[in-house]
């Protein structure tokens, strides 16, 4: 019985719109009038000799630049050359404003933006600015007295932009990744985050980061000395006291994870056990439910707000109507310290929101982590020339359609994983993930602006923790499972999810990510004669709804889970009806017409499992 391809993903994605990229450079841009004019008098301001106009240019250029139709032209006019060389001006306020705009454009512009920073030589000032900071980062350098915030370091501020820059550079393009190698730029990475303890802000940028480069990227594992482990290690030793610190080590578990083949082979299981600790507790956390907490936190700490800003309005009206017998006067005072006011009732960082939207983050990421822990390793790119030329993959391939669709070969994890896996209860804590979002956390991200963001999230993780499932599904036996019943109960819950979750953003990958799991599960259920959950027409059903999907992955898994479901079938007595059989259909037809008919169906069942593999390790998730 062959099993399907385990699933693997990249590293996060920085772009909050990849699907959305801006169009090539080199396009031309047809532009607004008012807007050409404010791009040119925004990059004339950069050359200025007043640090508060310079200043104020790349503030200007980093709000702009969060909408992505106005970028193309600020890169016609060659805005990387222009706030490059900012990253090193005299004036701290304007390396981060500059660093900000910088930031944002490769954020907002995506992987194509990125590539263009890079030809443009953006590595040049960017590592120059990154080691500055290091070495200014244990200094104890008073902010400028025109800082927004006099209580926090700006050398900091500066160096968590610069960071996300590379981070996004890094992640985009090879040759920045080469540059990164090459200036031993993980020694910075890995000062920033040691800044943890007082700065998680940064060490999450620093982690992500970090998570990036270290995917399949050997040569960088000789500058990852025992300070730098040690690092990683007393991050995730250090107890998690909220959803960021729980991101952080979850993005440090990755980068152990990518590196470990630096670790000491004594320590190897010890690291191993300590990176799927770290992804159990973070998948432990009930997300529908913290999200609920948070909205109530959120809502008491905004009463109690409103209620301290009445009670000092009250006392100053008193004390205005001491100070004066004019009734206008006071009513006056009273409108405008409502006025005043008015914004106290709304927070000026929503706290709870951004420790819901760092749980959901922390579990996608760990989700993804174990996709990745339990896969094989990629195809090659001339698998297809393999299909077409070698008779032992013509064999193998035609078990494996019976079977399903797809040609595998043999999957197994490490003792240590496999053990680390179950020791942890991960397969019964991705199973549970795949549940549906709860109803009561949606309603309250429906009905609250600023909470809608983590609809997608919530929705993402779901999608996550059933591509998981299906890895899990093909690398685990029966028994690590939780044998039959487990599985039919399973068979039970995956049919209830895809009949019955209709809606929900982004419903092509919720097909792709339910049709994977299912194809792992009928193949699991087929191998070892278990009575099938889903009906012949619960497949068809399914399967035509796949196929109507603009999902690549989610056809070609309908065909798997139809080969699947007839192989089954077949084997039957009584299921003549449902199946056009195949004897019946051959004698429609002339020997040479059969012969064609063979090489169609031959050609097409590699074609699909080479569809596959291209498909797979070509896209980009986010």
């Amino acid at each position: 019985m062959g099993k399907s391809r385990a699933r693997r993903f990249k590293p996060v994605s920085f772009s909050p719109a990849a699907a959305a990229a801006v169009k090539p450079v080199a396009e031309p841009v047809q532009e607004d009038s008012a807007e050409s004019l404010r791009a040119e008098d925004l990059l004339h301001k950069l050359q200025s000799p007043s640090p508060e106009v310079r200043d104020f240019a790349c503030a200007s250029i980093s709000q702009l630049v969060q909408q992505q139709q106005v970028i193309p032209g600020f890169l016609q006019r060659d805005v990387v050359r222009c706030l490059g060389p900012l990253l090193l001006d005299k004036s701290m306020s304007v390396r981060e404003t500059a660093a900000g705009a910088l930031r944002n454009l490769s954020t907002c512009g995506g992987f194509d933006v990125c590539d263009d920073m890079v030809t443009r030589d953006i590595m040049t000032p960017l590592v120059a600015l990154l080691r500055e900071c290091s070495t200014g980062l244990d200094s104890n350098m008073e902010p400028e007295t025109n800082s927004k915030d006099s209580t926090k370091n700006q050398i900091e501020d500066i160096a968590n932009q610069a960071v996300n820059i590379l981070w996004n550079v890094c992640e985009s393009n090879s040759k920045a990744l080469a540059i990164f190698n090459k200036e031993n730029c993980v020694e910075i990475v890995i000062h920033c985050l040691r800044k943890f303890p007082s700065n998680l802000e940064l060490a999450v940028s620093a982690a992500y980061c970090l998570q990036t480069v270290t995917e399949d990227n050997p040569e960088l594992l000789a500058f990852f000395n025992a300070s730098a482990l040690q690092t990683l290690e007393n991050v995730l030793m250090t107890p998690a006291a909220t959803m960021e610190m729980r991101l952080l080590q979850t993005l440090v578990a990755g980068t152990v994870w990518n590196v470990k083949e630096k670790l000491p082979p004594f320590s190897q299981a010890d690291s191993i056990n300590a990176i799927l600790r770290i992804l159990s507790e973070v998948l432990s956390q009930d997300g529908g439910q913290f999200i609920i907490q948070m909205k109530e936190t959120e809502t008491m700490r905004l009463n109690t707000a409103a209620t301290e800003s009445e009670a000092e309005e009250a006392a100053a009206i008193l004390e205005d109507a001491s100070l004066t017998e004019d009734d206008g006067m006071v009513d006056r005072a009273v409108k405008q310290k409502n006025h005043d006011n008015f914004s106290d009732l709304i927070p000026v960082s929503h706290e709870e929101l951004r420790q819901a939207s760092f749980l959901l983050v922390a579990q996608k990421s760990a989700l993804e982590m174990i996709v990745n822990m339990c896969c094989s390793d990629e195809p090659s790119d001339d698998e297809w020339d393999e299909f077409s030329s070698s008779d032992e993959s013509e064999t193998c391939l035609e078990k494996s359609v019976a079977d399903g669709g797809q040609l595998m070969s043999p999957l197994c994890l490490s003792s240590e994983v496999h053990s680390a896996l179950l020791n942890h209860f991960i397969p019964k804590k991705v199973f549970e993930k795949t549940r549906f979002p709860d109803d009561a956390a949606l309603q309250i991200c429906r009905h609250n602006s600023a909470w809608k963001s983590l609809i997608t999230k919530i929705f993402t993780v779901q999608h996550r923790a059933l591509t998981c499932l299906h890895n899990i599904l093909s690398m685990l036996d029966i028994e690590s499972l939780g044998g039959v019943s487990a599985l039919q109960e399973l068979a039970q819950h995956l049919s209830e999810l895809v009949f019955t979750q209709k809606d929900g953003p982004k419903h092509d990958d919720f097909l792709e990510a339910a049709s994977s799991a299912v194809r792992a599960l009928l193949q699991t259920i087929a191998s070892k004669g278990i009575p099938q959950c889903m009906t012949p027409e619960q497949v068809m059903s399914f399967a035509e709804a796949c196929v109507q999907s603009r999902n690549t992955s989610a056809r070609v898994n309908a065909v798997s889970i139809i080969g699947i479901t007839g192989s089954v079938l077949a084997k039957r007595g009584d299921t003549a009806e449902m199946l056009k059989i195949r004897k019946e259909g051959r004698e429609k037809y002339s020997t040479d017409q059969l012969c064609v008919l063979d090489n169609v169906r031959t050609n097409l069942r590699r074609f699909i499992a080479y569809l596959e593999t291209v498909d797979k390790k070509h896209k980009k998730k986010i």
